[in-house]
């Protein structure tokens, strides 16, 4: 197979969620430079207007739908919305996540435990539900969600977040696995420490950085473009053989 334009994404409408800032953003500003129409969604509609508008202004194509990935409602909404105005979904990038838990896992209380897995695993399944009917009338899709290397290796003090990526990442095989006959692909990105409003609190600390880049091969700080390129491939033509597969973007953090 000839591919003239390997990341050509015209014609093709993405819904991105937690895209108000960090990652999701950078992916959704990402998608839409390629030809992408880009739904931008997060929790608050203000926010999301704002990046959607940002990226109408030079010259690509955006809108915005605010969503709280913990309703379950609010996910049938979005994905229902999307497709009656659109006419359909291609690529759902699931990046939308929550950590509102640090310490050991005996500390945690059932209301934090649910709260984890219903937005950062229950959530991305539900979006994927919704839009799979579409993508099967439209001949496939790409489906990337976004984990952590935590998923792969628990870190101190992220028992809860940890167990949760590791799901999401255990979900993305299945989805592969169960959604290929319809050329339908899901792969997992699974970041290292990425300098965003997410990660604040760890970034912040010069003690977590300096081990961080003493283990990373390479010696930089990550931003959420470095993570954005990875998921424009996923989503793109060029994947169009990858699926199921569980891809680090941690610097060789984890070699």
């Amino acid at each position: 197979m000839k591919m003239n334009e390997p990341f050509d994404l015209r014609n093709k409408v993405a819904i991105v969620t937690g895209a108000s800032k960090g990652i999701g953003r950078a992916i959704a500003e990402t998608l839409a430079s390629h030809g992408a129409h880009v739904v931008v969604s997060s929790r608050k509609q203000e926010a999301v207007d704002e990046v959607a508008e940002a990226i109408q202004k030079i010259g690509h194509q955006a809108s915005a739908t605010s969503c709280h990935m913990g309703d379950m409602e609010a996910i049938s909404a979005l994905a229902k919305g999307v497709i009656a105005t659109y006419g359909g979904v291609d690529i759902v990038v699931n990046n939308a996540a929550v950590n509102p838990v640090f310490g050991p896992v005996e500390d945690a209380d059932e209301a934090a435990f649910d709260k984890i897995m219903n937005i950062n695993v229950k959530g991305p399944l539900e979006l994927a539900k919704h839009c799979l009917d579409s993508m099967k009338s439209r001949g496939g899709g790409s489906i990337v969600n976004i984990s952590s290397i935590e998923g792969i290796s628990p870190g101190k003090g992220l028992g809860l977040y940890s167990v949760s990526k590791s799901a999401l990442i255990q979900l993305t095989k299945v989805m592969a696995k169960e959604w290929g006959a319809h050329h339908i692909r899901a792969n997992v990105i699974c970041p290292g420490l990425v300098k965003t409003k997410f990660s604040e609190a760890l970034t912040a600390d010069e003690r977590i950085v300096k081990m961080v880049m003493n283990k990373q091969a390479l010696p930089l700080m990550a931003e959420p473009e470095h993570i954005a390129g990875l998921a424009l491939y996923l989503a793109s033509p060029s994947a169009s053989f990858v699926t199921g597969a569980v891809m680090t973007a941690d610097g060789g953090f984890t070699i």
